[in-house]
């Protein structure tokens, strides 16, 4: 397959071919409705012993939506495949927004990466169940990752199409248990008691945040879309509201169901003793075998939909760091024919099999340790990153107070910004918790330290471009549209197609 490098003059991502229903599909697929209900849920019932994990969503859930408001004002100026590291670059300063763009490849790898343990064991359960074959999680999970390394060069509309399909079969499924789930609570009577404040604000707090927010991961994704999309002025805001109160609802009702279903004395006990298969074999009870066996099936295909979606972000990720000079100029070349990122691609491909494969050698469980703890390495920076935005947004409209409302420049940031601000530091605070009896002291510390060092590497690659390459670092972060001035379709400035 032939590739385009930027050459002559600064590229984009190929033809605006995606509307907003089809960055939905990209960025809740992401998020992965059936594979975080079933394998994120359960794990954070069982992992940090606390059934207050469905009030945690609804506490999330304002937060996330007052981020949005400052996201999705500023992206009606930025149109880049980057997305966070823009935004921050332009609101705070280019140094900045290179640490925040280093962190994110961080956090997006680390979260695509760990869903590769969950696909693994799901696999390999799945057969032993139903055919009696024993086969190690990681050798689906290796193949898995090369199918999506094929599936990340060709065109992304047509991925949109498939994540489309399974995003609806998923929803359709999730209602359906949920609904038994509700109407069969334990001991025949439903309990509610898993909403109760007091089981969700306790000592371990921060442990249930930091894996709500890794279940919530991929919300934030629209505008890594905004080069493609046919009206990104408008659409990268829509997709991301959608986005954010769709999952919401489904992971708050779903987790709930748990709890219900199980009851608040089980719901822990029956998560660390089964897994992601808890919520199968709580509806099985009640809609039979074929219909658990069917969702079961879809549960495993959620998962490819979100390695799929995480792939294409971080894969465009890449592209917009090589094309900036920020990374090697090479990860900045696409396809020919699909215009698709096609060295970022490939890069984030090796990176997954070789991660997948360490974990293999050193016998490591691919859910408490690798799905488990690249989520909330990953989660943990999200955080830092919607923090370091919230305030970019800020920053970016002082110098254009006239053109939002004051609730769009900085009220809604300010107070996302400040809540954000507190959920970190309860992860943080927490962190020896989200790891697990299998975690160290040393790794307690070394993977909230990756993400350190990634965001003080971003800074110093900056200052260092600041002195010998001012012309770079001049570009770090793209130009800034003038909304009013752009006509509907039209991509930013030095972002066009070349030809």
């Amino acid at each position: 397959m032939g590739t385009q490098t930027p050459g002559r003059r600064p590229r984009g991502l190929g033809n605006r071919r995606l509307g907003a229903a089809q960055i939905v599909f990209f960025v809740v697929a992401a998020a992965g409705p059936l594979y975080a209900i079933a394998g994120g849920v359960s794990t954070t019932y069982a992992v940090t012993g606390s059934i207050g994990v469905p009030l945690s969503f609804a506490v999330l859930a304002p937060i996330l939506a007052l981020f949005a408001v400052g996201y999705a004002a500023m992206s009606r100026y930025i149109t880049n495949a980057g997305a966070f590291y823009p935004y921050v670059a332009n609101g705070i300063g280019k140094s900045s927004g290179t640490a925040i763009a280093f962190v994110t490849l961080i956090a997006y790898n680390a979260i695509q990466i760990s869903i590769y343990g969950l696909f693994g064991w799901s696999v390999s359960n799945w057969l032993s169940t139903m055919f009696g074959a024993t086969l190690p999680w990681w050798l689906p999970a290796l193949v898995m990752a090369v199918i999506v390394g094929i599936l990340g060069v060709l065109r992304v509309d047509i991925n949109a199409k498939v994540l489309g399909v399974a995003l609806c079969l998923e929803v359709a499924v999730i209602a359906v248990i949920d609904i038994v789930l509700y109407t069969h609570p334990a001991d025949g009577h439903a309990s509610f008691a898993s909403l109760d404040p007091a089981h969700l604000f306790t000592a371990g707090v921060g442990a249930v945040f930091a894996f709500s927010v890794a279940v919530f991961t991929g919300f934030e994704g629209a505008a890594t879309y905004g080069e493609e999309c046919r009206d990104p002025s408008r659409t990268v805001g829509r997709a991301t509201y959608v986005a954010i109160w769709l999952t919401a609802v489904l992971y708050f009702a779903s987790s709930l169901a748990m709890s219900v279903a199980a009851g608040p004395d089980g719901v822990v006990p029956g998560s660390r003793a089964n897994g992601p298969a808890l919520l199968f074999g709580l509806s099985a009870r009640h809609v039979g075998a074929i219909f658990s066996d069917t969702a079961y099936i879809l549960f495993m295909t959620s998962q490819c939909a979100a390695l799929l979606s995480f792939h294409n972000a971080v894969a465009r990720y890449f592209f917009a760091l090589g094309r900036e000079g920020l990374l090697p100029e090479p990860l900045s070349r696409t396809a020919r024919r699909t215009g698709a990122p096609i060295v970022g691609s490939l890069v984030q491909t090796v990176l997954a099999l070789v991660v997948v494969a360490a974990f293999a050698l050193a016998a490591g469980d691919p859910i408490t340790q690798l799905f488990a703890w690249l989520g909330v390495t990953a989660s943990t920076g999200v955080v830092i990153i919607m923090v370091a935005v919230s305030l970019a947004v800020i920053g970016f409209f002082r110098r254009r107070a006239g053109e939002e409302t004051a609730w769009r420049r900085w009220i809604a940031p300010g107070l996302a910004a400040l809540a954000l601000a507190a959920i970190l530091v309860l992860i943080l605070v927490n962190f020896d918790l989200l790891l697990g009896a299998a975690g160290t002291t040393a790794l307690r510390w070394a993977l909230p330290g990756l993400l350190l060092a990634a965001g003080l590497a971003g800074f110093g690659r900056a200052e260092v471009l600041r002195f010998r390459r001012p012309e770079v670092y001049a570009r770090i972060g793209g130009a800034v549209q003038d909304d009013e001035h752009r006509a509907v379709g039209e991509p930013a400035a030095g972002l066009r197609e070349s030809r």
